[in-house]
């Protein structure tokens, strides 16, 4: 049966969902106060990462935690307003990195990156998007043996779980596929499976115009105000009131802003990151996606320049933004690849909706029909948002989904 559906979110996560939607002819109507993809869809690394089968865990060894203490990294940063605030989630973000703990998580969020490929596919070609992909993986590159070593190991246990292909990359093979990295590398790894886009915004905003192409309604507006209905749903905006039988809350890091108002408790928390474009050299050429993994960013030869992409920074998310971290990955960065000038006057900073056990919040609220959610992706929105739209629509439809979405339920916490 047709139903009327309103999206709250126009991220990846929010214009995948109305995409499937659409396709089993339901009128959908997509709210945002932005364009589709120009929030935190547009500022990621712009990987679809297959590989990415285990989830970014809280740091428990002591040697981990001492060199983060200092708050002078690339790849982690806090400040302790945020972490006082957030106190409660990242405890048991903590709790949930113990090893017994994350072993029983990996192989369920392992489920869902397993899809993503098969996703993403289909919108791809829909929106005739193919010329902002490239199917040729990416480079994890390491500067010691000892490192290298311990990231294969765990490479060809996900290979023989998950089914990653990847390559391992001795020096002179880093030095001969892209020999204007810098030398002082002891290999890498080639993740094989991945997809790059050159332009993360503009594949969202692809796959937004191709769920209107298919009759999709997308309306700019806040969103002011939720509230349920005798029958359903009515949304009111600052263009007006919509009422739907069904209402998808896909808001990324604003999720949480709204989760007080609708009556329900997810322990969101937000990570923080920055990117900058810079000109790529005349005489030197970047040709693949590549993270200096020991450091902790990485460096993507996209369509508006390299960008260079920090780690997390733990932060309130509204919080002015803090230029030290990016200013810290750039002097690295220009020590792995002689990157050119900065191409914009201000850094880009957005932020990614985390849960405490690392899994993205997906399904319906009990107790409150017509009501879901699809947030709390992390750092895999991008990847996991075509995921995410087809298994939710499957569950709005009462058909068997493609994995088992109970670890994504709603009230798991």
């Amino acid at each position: 049966m047709s139903r009327q559906v309103v999206v709250v979110g126009a991220g990846m996560v929010g214009v995948s969902v109305a995409w499937h939607l659409r396709q089993r002819n339901h009128k959908v109507t997509l709210v945002d106060r932005r364009e589709p993809g120009r929030e935190t869809s547009y500022g990621n690394a712009g990987i679809i990462q297959r590989e990415a089968v285990r989830p970014y865990p809280f740091p428990r060894d002591l040697s981990k935690l001492m060199r983060v203490m200092p708050n002078r990294q690339v790849d982690i940063r806090y400040r302790t307003s945020a972490m006082l605030a957030n106190a409660g989630p990242l405890f048991k973000y903590w709790q949930n990195s113990a090893p017994s703990r994350y072993d029983r998580i990996v192989p369920e969020y392992a489920a869902i990156i397993g899809e993503c490929l098969k996703a993403h596919g289909p919108m791809i070609e829909a929106a005739g998007a193919d010329h902002l992909v490239r199917r040729e993986g990416w480079f994890e590159v390491y500067r010691t043996e000892e490192a290298l070593a311990e990231r294969l190991q765990t490479a060809q246990e996900n290979a023989e779980r998950f089914g990653v292909r990847f390559q391992s990359l001795s020096a002179s093979d880093l030095a001969r596929e892209e020999p204007h990295l810098s030398r002082d590398l002891a290999g890498g790894i080639h993740w094989q499976d991945p997809w790059t886009v050159a332009s993360p915004g503009d594949l969202v905003a692809a796959y937004a115009k191709a769920y209107e192409d298919a009759g999709g309604q997308i309306l700019r507006a806040d969103v002011q105000h939720v509230q349920k209905e005798a029958e359903g749903w009515c949304i009111k905006t600052s263009s007006g009131d919509l009422h739907a039988d069904t209402l998808i809350m896909a808001l990324g890091p604003w999720s949480q802003d709204w989760m007080k108002d609708l009556g329900l408790s997810i322990p969101l928390f937000v990570k923080r990151g920055y990117h900058m474009h810079y000109r790529h050299p005349e005489d030197k050429r970047l040709g693949h996606w590549v993270m200096d993994a020991e450091v902790g960013y990485l460096l993507a030869p996209m369509r508006d320049g390299i960008r260079l992409t920090t780690g997390a920074e733990l932060e309130h998310l509204d919080a002015p933004p803090h230029p030290e971290q990016l200013a810290a990955a750039e002097r690295k960065a220009r020590s792995l690849f002689p990157l050119g000038e900065r191409l914009e006057p201000q850094p880009w900073k957005g932020a990614r909706p985390c849960t405490p056990d690392m899994k993205p919040v997906i399904g319906p609220v009990p107790a409150q029909k017509g009501l879901w959610l699809a947030c709390g992706h992390g750092h895999q929105g991008f990847t996991l948002g075509p995921a995410t739209g087809k298994l939710l629509t499957q569950m709005i439809e009462g058909e068997a989904t493609d994995i088992d979405m109970a670890p994504y339920r709603v009230d798991r916490f």
